[in-house]
């Protein structure tokens, strides 16, 4: 009996995918286009804004459309994956998602590239939550399931700022609209590879959607996330901010209230029971909240203030996108299966939080390799080191039936990170920028000065909510090294039914 026939015969025996490595690609190239979506459009909106005649009060909703639709179905888009099938709400959400960039890329009016990322957002909820679960029972083996979260997380992290060079040079030298048309060549060769390498169960009929927890929960996610975009335009004390915040804090405690009493919940209250699986969540807003303020803070640092084109503005995130990389397969993948998660996540936070403090010193004349290169990589690497054990922890252990909502609720956690940051972070920086420039009127440079001052206490304030990240990641998350949870050569099996 040769080795090779041996080695077939136990991966049929513990039904191990023989295309899961090609799966992991076809994944990993979906969830690339959902996160780099996020941030790819960043760039281009100063000449999106110029061609369809936007105003400055309304530019927002090209951000903002995105993230409300993402954000608030998330968790309908998973409780879909597992009630129709993983595969299959995948690959309508990669066709969705293609449809919808082509009609922004389309746009002939500020109306139709709203409808357009408001559409993409919807697509994204389907297409996120089944990428992952789909990832989730791939890799069963624990050795495996690290490097395939490696890779994952490691995407995942690095999407947004692969979405910045791809913009500025898609902007600088095509047009705007192919940062979303860009979306259908990559969609359309993920379809392909999905219908060849992807294969799941179906989906579990018995599984109903819980209508008042989608009225409940996606309302409130998105009430909240829709007053923290209207804070920056209007200010936190205007009284729609306000109403929006309460409303979505009202109807997410009535949510958490009907879960408990649901026949079948959206979100099973069995899922955040687990201590180690809520701390990974907190971990993951938190964390999230502070790398997507930076985001917007250096891109117009670099452009405005240090004049650099849209192009080399993405190419001087390159380093922290390859920190991310290095942190994500190389140091966590290693290690996770030798050490407990807080033990990646409290440094991997750390280090994020040490190299915005450092941004902080930020002034009109500070030079890239200096100051700013340094503090990239420290954010990369630490951000690199936080995203994998997140992942992999706060999906590991789940029962079939709801690795879809699940994964789900992972999403949600970084995108109303993303969003909560840009906001908040966003109305921070133009108080403290207001407040610099009027206390200093009629001095020459007072203006340039005044941003960079609003954006280094901004950049304050997302170090702190880092360091909130680690000590929530020290506190609750204390699961054990995988290997001593479940030993190396046991797979965890999917119950068949």
């Amino acid at each position: 009996m040769s080795i090779g026939r041996t080695g077939e015969s136990r991966a049929a025996a513990e039904g191990t995918d023989p295309h899961r490595w090609w799966g992991l690609v076809v994944i990993a190239l979906a969830q690339l286009m959902v996160v780099l979506d996020a941030t790819i459009v960043n760039i281009a909106l100063p000449s999106a804004q110029r061609a369809l005649h936007m105003s400055d009060g309304n530019r927002q909703w090209v951000i903002t459309a995105y993230t409300l639709a993402f954000g608030g179905l998330l968790l309908l888009g998973g409780r879909i994956a597992d009630l129709v099938g993983r595969k299959r709400t995948f690959v309508i959400g990669l066709a969705g998602f293609a449809l919808a960039s082509a009609l922004g890329g389309a746009a002939t009016g500020s109306g139709m590239l709203f409808g357009a990322r408001a559409l993409q957002g919807v697509f994204a909820a389907l297409l996120a939550p089944s990428a992952l679960s789909l990832l989730t029972t791939m890799f069963t083996d624990p050795r495996e399931r690290g490097k395939a979260f490696g890779l994952y997380s490691a995407l995942a992290g690095s999407g947004s700022a692969i979405g910045l060079i791809v913009g500025g040079v898609l902007t600088e030298y095509l047009t705007w609209r192919w940062c979303l048309y860009v979306n259908v060549p990559i969609a359309a060769l993920a379809v392909f590879g999905a219908f060849t390498l992807l294969h799941d169960r179906p989906g579990h009929r018995d599984v109903r959607l819980d209508v008042p927890g989608v009225l409940l929960g996606c309302g409130g996610l998105v009430a909240i996330v829709y007053g923290f975009g209207e804070a920056q335009p209007r200010g936190w004390a205007d009284p729609l901010v306000l109403a929006l915040l309460a409303a979505g804090v009202l109807l997410l405690v009535a949510f958490v209230w009907w879960q408990a009493r649901a026949p079948s919940p959206l979100l099973p209250p069995r899922i955040l029971r687990s201590r180690d699986r809520a701390g990974c969540l907190l971990t993951m807003m938190f964390a999230v909240i502070g790398m997507f303020g930076l985001f917007l803070f250096m891109t117009y640092y670099l452009q405005v203030i240090l004049g650099y084109s849209p192009v080399r503005t993405g190419l001087a995130f390159l380093p922290m996108t390859a920190a991310i990389v290095t942190g994500s397969t190389q140091i966590s993948a290693r290690l996770l299966p030798h050490v407990p998660p807080r033990w990646l996540l409290v440094p991997g936070m750390l280090l994020a939080a040490s190299g915005l403090l450092l941004l902080t010193r930020l002034t009109v004349h500070s030079s890239y390799a200096g100051e700013i290169l340094p503090s990239l990589v420290l954010l990369g690497l630490g951000m690199g080191l936080t995203f994998m054990p997140v992942f992999a922890t706060a999906t590991a252990g789940v029962a079939p039936r709801d690795a879809g909502v699940t994964s789900a609720t992972v999403n949600t956690a970084q995108q109303v990170g993303g969003s909560i940051g840009t906001a908040l972070l966003n109305t921070i920086a133009t108080t403290s920028a207001a407040t610099y420039i009027a206390t200093r009127p009629h001095r020459p440079g007072t203006v340039p000065a005044g941003v960079v001052h609003g954006y280094a206490v901004a950049i304050a304030w997302a170090a702190a909510i880092m360091l909130v990240s680690a000590l929530t990641a020290g506190l609750l998350v204390t699961a054990p090294a995988p290997k001593h949870g479940t030993p190396a050569g046991t797979p965890v099996r999917e119950s068949v039914g």
